[in-house]
């Protein structure tokens, strides 16, 4: 029998960089298996050490438990989420693939909406429909659908705004 080890929402550090970077590749391969991504995981690593973690506000959800059996070590699974927020933008929300279903999305969008009180936008893909339930049960409303001609990937996506 499997106990659920708690999930600690956190801001980032230097040192989550690539482990954050994972959870993206792991969650975007998962999530979107028809979008090609123009950047190879190192580019993604890259960027999420450079740019990503030192000048967004970017957090973590880690899956954190205690030292079970003494070997001085925690014994949880790590990072399982990334979520960053730039400005009044959500620009990354993503879960290990395995993570999803059990309320750490719904725990980074409420702490999104506390550090924007005044409100978010986004940017998902429209094919990403579960995306696009989710982010509407939280009072997301969509205002803007592109051809993807604006995004590395190309392709089609959906702009949500939410206001208080």
């Amino acid at each position: 029998m499997s106990r659920e080890v708690p999930v600690v929402l956190r801001r980032a550090t230097a040192a989550d960089a690539r482990a954050a970077a994972d959870v993206w590749l792991r969650s975007f391969a998962a999530a979107l298996p028809t979008v090609v991504r123009p950047r190879s995981d190192d580019e993604v690593r890259a960027y999420f050490r450079d740019v990503v973690v030192p000048s967004r506000e970017t957090w973590v959800a880690e899956a954190a438990e205690p030292d079970g059996d003494g070997d001085g070590n925690r014994d949880g699974d790590g990072i399982v989420g990334v979520m960053v927020l730039d400005g009044d933008v959500l620009s990354q929300l993503y879960l290990d693939p395995g993570r999803r279903g059990r309320g750490i999305g719904d725990r980074f969008v409420r702490l999104a909406k506390e550090r924007r009180p005044r409100g978010l936008s986004l940017w998902t893909f429209q094919v990403n429909r579960p995306a696009h339930r989710f982010y509407e049960r939280h009072g997301f409303v969509a205002v803007e659908w592109t051809d993807g001609r604006g995004n590395e990937e190309r392709e089609p996506d959906v702009r949500y705004v939410w206001h208080p």
